[in-house]
């Protein structure tokens, strides 16, 4: 309906001047009711032209000629025809355009000849009728260029979403290729050499049994965290060769990691507060991956340590921190390696806050914090 407003005032705003100048002409009819039941079918048809074209323009032309041939409006006339026929000419209706231009120039001049003293037109009829041409013909041009520059902008429009899509589906096959290489390196190093590791726990465990021995805590640990490690990578490698493949690591299984730490040596402590619920896959794989790093650094930095992990669910937040009461000391401050930078990318990509300090009483201090109502 807004679109249409300002058909509806150009509707008017004719009517009325046509209403005008039929008054006040020297050389025209009174005006009586048909005359302006004509005027106003001219000003409804005129409101509604951009969605009926063809429709309107019919009405607008037989409105103003009847009301030339009754009333003699002159030129006056041919305006709201003009403004009809550009319209439907940039609508694309060429043919109905040029019958009603005919039509209406044919009637027009039929009606001043008709009145014309006998004998010659007279110049003056020659003269409007070949004003009114040109205007007829410039409008039907005008609209067929309105349309043809349309069309070339549609057209320049389509051609730059076409060449964004080209450019994304470029990004994502060599992203994708790129991930395969990645897989296909991981596999190649990291497997072999993590299959070695677990194959010769294997071995160990097995000739310290063969020997009646009780294979030692850290064998075992070893050998569990072998195995864990090539269940994570071969993980990490589906995703890497499926994008759509659903990372499965999450803070349900925290206590696998806590269990894992005990095995190789630290003791560790779980406490979950407020109402478990679920998480967004990303905040639920990024607090996984927190309490996983931090529990490597306890085990490769803290010497003898305890750790207490602690998941805190919150209405609109989750924390998880992970607290040791290892080596580390306020005095000397510890340099952030790469497990802590990938700590913090991983929570503040997801607008979260990471605070990782040693503590005044002694140990370390990992604390994440998630929103999830949106960015904190």
């Amino acid at each position: 309906m807004r679109r249409d407003l300002p058909y509806a005032l150009s509707g008017l705003t004719l009517g009325v001047l046509l209403f005008a100048n039929a008054v006040i002409a020297p050389d025209a009819a009174p005006v009586r009711v048909v005359d302006v039941a004509l005027i106003v079918v001219m000003a409804a048809a005129v409101a509604v032209c951009r969605r009926y074209p063809v429709v309107a323009l019919i009405a607008v032309t037989a409105a103003m000629l009847g009301l030339h041939l009754r009333v003699h409006a002159g030129v006056a006339a041919a305006f709201p025809v003009l403004g009809a026929v550009y319209v439907a000419a940039w609508r694309g209706h060429r043919l109905v355009t040029a019958l009603a231009s005919v039509v209406f120039l044919g009637g027009f001049l039929a009606r001043d000849i008709s009145v014309a003293p006998a004998g010659r037109p007279g110049q003056q009829i020659v003269e409007r009728s070949a004003l009114l041409l040109g205007w007829f013909v410039a409008a039907n041009v005008a609209g067929l260029v309105a349309r043809q520059r349309r069309a070339y902008l549609e057209q320049v429009e389509q051609r730059a979403v076409e060449a964004e899509r080209t450019r994304e589906e470029m990004a994502l096959r060599r992203a994708g290729e790129e991930r395969l290489r990645i897989a296909r390196d991981l596999h190649d190093s990291l497997t072999h050499s993590i299959s070695v590791i677990k194959v010769q726990a294997g071995i160990a465990l097995h000739l310290a049994r063969k020997h009646g021995e009780e294979p030692s805590a850290t064998l075992l640990a070893i050998q569990e965290a072998s195995s864990a490690a090539m269940r994570e990578l071969r993980s990490t490698l589906d995703v890497l060769r499926s994008p759509s493949a659903a990372d499965c690591v999450g803070l349900a299984r925290v206590d696998e990691l806590a269990e894992r730490t005990r095995a190789a040596g630290v003791p560790v402590q779980v406490t979950v507060t407020g109402e478990r619920r679920d998480l967004p896959a990303e905040v639920d794989q990024a607090g996984y991956r927190v309490v996983q790093e931090a529990l490597t650094n306890v085990a490769r930095h803290a010497g003898p340590a305890t750790a207490r992990i602690t998941v805190e669910y919150a209405p609109a937040t989750l924390t998880v921190s992970v607290i040791d009461d290892g080596q580390a000391s306020s005095v000397r401050p510890v340099t952030p390696g790469v497990g802590l930078r990938g700590m913090r990318e991983r929570v503040t990509g997801l607008g979260g806050v990471l605070n990782a300090a040693a503590r005044d009483d002694g140990g370390f201090a990992v604390r994440a914090t998630f929103p999830l109502d949106g960015p904190a």
